[in-house]
């Protein structure tokens, strides 16, 4: 069941864009939803623990936490519903959820390790997507922005990444057929490929200590800060409606990823 909870008093109909921001509780997520408070949006907190979304808001009175489950339809649509009915309308989509999920190749995985993966990165991604859509077009003023989060996995994987990698290539499907599909309601889609950015997910795989490469070495490597991406994110979100932002691509300065590495 989704529980909405808020500090607001008042009934926040208007003021600046609304934002419903996915896997708000940590990560790049967290530090999006609070640059976007920062940055004078009203924000809808979207993740799976309350508390989390609780600390990410920190009592800020243009923030909604929804504890939302993304792999379920009916909390996703709770989700839309109370972000309409708290600020009558959703602007832009941080469509951020995501889980890393098994490391292995293909022949390794267990189905229900990629089912669940799957569950997570596409079908909670697309759930997102079309709530946001049904909202955007019924709208007045019609409209919006979808920002879906990628990763650097969507144009190189990482060895052992079978099943994440394969979310982050449908992610760029997802966000090609948004964007061409929203054109007659003034929806716009595009997508941030983001790679080693200092979250905790890089510290799963090693980065800072020795991450696995292609040719089967490990190699610590750089890291940028997360209120970078984050920036980026904003950028793309403050577009005028006039202007699509397809695609974003940043990585650490030196990254293996251009070139041999």
């Amino acid at each position: 069941m989704t529980v909405e909870s808020s500090t607001v008093t008042d009934s926040g109909n208007d003021g600046g864009k609304v934002a419903v921001v996915t896997g708000a509780g940590s990560g790049i997520g967290r530090a999006v939803a609070r640059l976007l408070l920062d940055s004078g949006y009203r924000v809808v907190l979207a993740g799976r623990r309350e508390q989390e979304l609780v600390e990410t808001a920190e009592g800020n009175s243009a923030a909604l936490t929804v504890p939302t489950d993304v792999t379920m339809p009916a909390d996703v649509e709770a989700l839309f519903a109370a972000a309409i009915r708290r600020f009558a309308r959703v602007d832009v989509l941080f469509n951020n959820a995501g889980t890393f999920g098994p490391m292995g190749s293909v022949d390794e995985i267990s189905v229900a390790d990629w089912e669940s993966t799957m569950a997570v990165n596409i079908t909670g991604s697309m759930l997102c997507a079309a709530a946001a859509v049904r909202a955007m077009k019924v709208q007045q003023p019609q409209g919006g922005r979808i920002i879906n989060n990628g990763s650097i996995s969507a144009h190189s994987p990482r060895p052992r990444s079978a099943a994440y990698t394969v979310t982050k290539h449908a992610i760029t499907g997802l966000t090609k057929s948004i964007e061409l599909d929203g054109r007659g309601f003034g929806i716009t889609c595009g997508q941030i490929d983001i790679g080693n950015t200092a979250t905790d997910i890089m510290s799963t795989l090693g980065v800072g200590t020795g991450a696995l490469q292609a040719d089967g070495s490990r190699r610590v490597e750089p890291t940028f800060p997360v209120a970078e991406a984050a920036r980026a994110v904003l950028l793309m979100a403050d577009m005028p409606p006039s202007a699509s932002v397809g695609s974003v691509l940043i990585t650490a300065a030196g990254m293996p990823f251009v070139g041999r590495g």
